[in-house]
């Protein structure tokens, strides 16, 4: 019972997109249709890219960019902008989450040796903000976009005109924010300096390569699935372990919820009432309480306006601790830290959050 309790605690989503595809599979029984309801192509280009960007971490290729990056700052003000910028970029290309994961330890290391506690909760919170708003403005930023990409066909010119004006909008608003910090002068903690290992280095970059080709549809999915599980098997088989496989295990059980629910006329029917015209605010509102992810694949199936759901997922990452996983993410990393201070964490992220949320939507009602 006690591992159950830790499995639910440590992956609340899966858990309970787990029980929600349970309950439907009662509701409509497994059949044939059952096997149309997972979207294979973004369960492989998930699995492919995440086990691209373990291996890209594993050789330190992050770490030496920001080092080399860092090494430029003298100021804590201009120390956060340039951690913000690299969050908001990297999550372009490496998802949201991954940027986080990568970032926010040395975040903590840097400001552990200034002894700055007070402008690591602002860094931190802009971190994260910043990393949901780089995702944002690609397929590969995150796992809805990748799905919504996928799922409505979009083009890669569609889906940068779509998020373009929210994106640059939202990055000058974090960036305007880090004026708040100190100028007091810091320094980068030394080190580093190591050679990275140039064919596994070489594979993984090629095989990020790879995926995005797939993303942008220029060669099978089964091509990039070859590629991932040859690379890995060759470099190094430990990079299988680090595959968010719960992750993948969500997108399964939500793909056979949705389904499932698509089937029943009446919650067919309430969702596409509800939804029709007003994709924007309800995909926002409902990513407040179940994350973006989820709201993503389950509204996906009763509207035929993916940019309008794209824009609202994503917009709603902001908000509340839970509406983006990335944001989740780290909070947990920062609440580990020694002398963390969550409810001050807590309050910063919020107004921060809340306040995005209601520019970003406000600024897309203007133009659209």
């Amino acid at each position: 019972m006690s591992r159950l309790w830790k499995f639910i605690k440590a992956q609340p989503v899966l858990a309970a997109a787990f029980v929600l595809a349970v309950v439907t599979v009662f509701i409509v029984p497994p059949d044939r249709e059952y096997i149309g309801y997972c979207n294979r192509t973004v369960l492989i280009e998930l699995f492919a890219l995440m086990a691209a960007v373990a291996g890209l971490r594993s050789v330190g290729i992050f770490d030496a960019a920001t080092r080399m990056i860092l090494r430029r700052t003298g100021t804590v003000r201009r120390l956060v902008a340039v951690l913000v910028l690299i969050c908001f970029f990297s999550a372009m290309l490496v998802t949201n989450d991954v940027a986080l994961i990568t970032f926010v330890p040395l975040t903590l290391l840097i400001f552990r040796s200034i002894g700055d506690s007070r402008s690591l909760i602002l860094t931190v919170v802009l971190e994260s903000a910043a990393a949901n708003l780089g995702s944002m403005m690609t397929p590969v930023g995150n796992p809805q976009n990748l799905f919504l990409y996928d799922k409505y066909g979009l083009s890669a010119l569609t889906f940068l005109k779509t998020m373009l004006p929210v994106g640059t909008v939202g990055l000058a608003a974090v960036m305007l924010l880090t004026l708040l910090l100190p100028r007091n002068a810091c320094e980068a903690p030394k080190g580093g300096g190591e050679k990275l290992p140039r064919l596994k280095t070489g594979v993984y970059t090629g095989l990020f390569l790879l995926c995005i080709a797939a993303v942008f549809r220029l060669v099978p999915d089964w091509v990039c699935l070859i590629g991932a599980l040859a690379a890995v098997a060759v470099c190094d088989v430990k990079l299988f372990a680090k595959v968010d496989y719960a992750l993948l295990a969500t997108f399964v059980c939500f793909f056979v919820f949705v389904g499932n629910i698509a089937r029943i006329d009446a919650v067919s029917d309430f969702f596409s009432g509800i939804l029709d015209g007003r994709e924007l605010i309800v995909s926002a509102l409902l990513s407040q309480v179940i994350s973006n992810v989820p709201a993503a694949v389950m509204l996906a199936e009763f509207t035929d306006k993916g940019t309008q759901l794209l824009l609202g997922v994503d917009i709603g990452g902001f908000g509340t601790l839970i509406a983006s996983l990335a944001s989740l993410i780290s909070f947990q990393l920062y609440r580990k830290d020694e002398g963390a201070q969550t409810g001050r964490y807590f309050l910063v992220f919020t107004v921060i959050n809340f306040g995005l949320l209601g520019l970003l939507l406000g600024v897309q009602y203007l133009i659209s």
